[in-house]
């Protein structure tokens, strides 16, 4: 039961850190919007954000096999309460180019912040459950993502109330003192180690890794770029200035779709079923909600050509794109704990959540670049591509897991 609790503080610490780091992309995207920014150059805003998250799970897995899950976990709270902290002294006189520094230097921060959280929440769950266990290991992997995604979805609609309600600085010293708190209890309560690895892993094992961490590594790539190609900054600067909507009404609907996607994201082990040998199922799954996906974005596009009405089109097919998204996301991140086994964990899970970050680095410039130069039908056409390679790939992902790798020391095999 001490594992159950120790995951369940951590369960909890990272639910809170979610909010904040929904609630900064908003407040970030929106106000720098107003000032004037065009949509490359808040895509560039993002650039440190996304660069250190691949920088960071690859070595913060390295860390978390080494040292314990436990200080990856702090690590990322503090880091998140200084980039927020940070944040908010931001002087609305300084030069431009310092401020654009400033802001992405801070965004780094969170970035680094994001991913040696997420990465520590994520690995618990292999730590906790025994080898056997896939039935429940895609059931509490699937409510953990949903969860993160709808609070996420709830952290968009808090950043564009506060947005809109408080200002800029206010909003952000309010949520880092909210998560100084999280921080205090979570260091009092949890108080044993989670995924420290038997034996010290070396450097140089950071890239060494199976095929099928590869694959499903790569596919994870594609499959957030193709996402993030046009929904970082296509659709929000879409809904803002084309249909004319709000700051709240920005934030409130893309919190809806956050929130509706952690749902399905949550229902997936239920709506999709599970194999007897905790593989042959989730692949197959794997490879056709991939190839779905990919034809979505072009399907609307295809709608928005033929003159159909883009503010219904582009609502409708995101709804659609949510749905189909969530269950490809739920079975990466169910197949990417099935392929490795526990004493691995922090450094295959670090090493995928590296490939998630560069997708989503990649379709952040992207996203700028396309919508600046052919509006919200690039960013489409752009996702659609993306989408199926990331389908491709899928296709051959292996339907068997690799035998763990036995220890080369008594101690390492216990």
């Amino acid at each position: 039961m001490s594992a159950v609790r120790n995951y369940a503080i951590v369960t909890a610490a990272y639910w809170g850190f979610t909010l904040t780091d929904g609630a900064l992309r908003m407040l970030v995207l929106l106000h720098f919007h107003t000032l004037g920014f065009t949509p490359l150059e808040l895509a560039f805003l993002f650039v440190l954000y996304e660069f250190f998250g691949v920088v960071t799970n690859l070595l913060g897995g390295w860390l978390g096999a080494r040292f314990g899950l436990r200080w990856t976990l702090y690590a990322g709270l503090a880091v998140q309460i200084a980039a927020l902290s940070m944040l908010a002294l931001l002087d609305a006189a300084w030069v431009l180019w310092l401020s654009v520094a400033y802001v992405v230097a801070a965004q780094g921060l969170a970035g680094i912040a994001k991913d040696l959280t997420k990465m520590s929440a994520k690995s618990a769950i292999k730590v906790v459950l025994p080898e056997d266990a896939h039935g429940r290991l895609f059931r509490w992997v699937a409510l953990l993502t949903g969860s993160k995604n709808a609070l996420k979805g709830l952290g968009f609609f808090l950043g564009g109330l506060l947005l809109g309600t408080i200002g800029f600085a206010p909003a952000l010293w309010s949520m880092a003192g909210a998560l100084a708190l999280v921080l205090a209890a979570s260091v009092t309560l949890l108080t044993t180690d989670l995924g420290r690895a038997k034996s010290k892993p070396p450097f140089r094992g950071l890239l060494a890794k199976s095929r099928a961490i590869n694959l499903i590594s790569i596919a994870r790539f594609f499959l957030f770029a193709a996402r993030d190609v046009w929904f970082v900054v296509g659709v929000p600067i879409f809904l803002y200035d084309g249909l004319g909507w709000s700051f709240a009404q920005v934030g409130g609907f893309l919190a809806a779709w956050m929130i509706g996607y952690g749902f399905v994201q949550a229902s997936a082990p239920s709506l999709l079923g599970r194999s007897a040998d905790g593989l042959t199922g989730e692949v197959r799954a794997a490879r056709l909600w991939a190839a779905v996906l990919a034809t979505i974005p072009f399907a609307i596009w295809g709608a928005l050509a033929a003159g159909l009405p883009a503010g219904w089109t582009i609502l409708i097919g995101l709804g659609l794109f949510g749905v189909v998204f969530a269950f490809n996301s739920a079975v990466h991140s169910y197949l990417i704990l099935a392929y490795t086994d526990a004493d691995k964990v922090a450094l295959n899970v670090g090493f995928y959540y590296m490939a998630n970050a560069g997708g989503r680095l990649v379709g952040s410039l992207l996203s700028g670049l396309s919508y600046q130069a052919f509006g919200l039908g690039g960013c489409l056409a752009v996702a659609g591509g993306l989408a199926a390679v990331s389908a491709l790939v899928a296709l051959t992902l292996p339907e068997t897991r690799d035998a763990p790798a036995r220890a080369a020391d008594p101690a390492a095999a216990e």
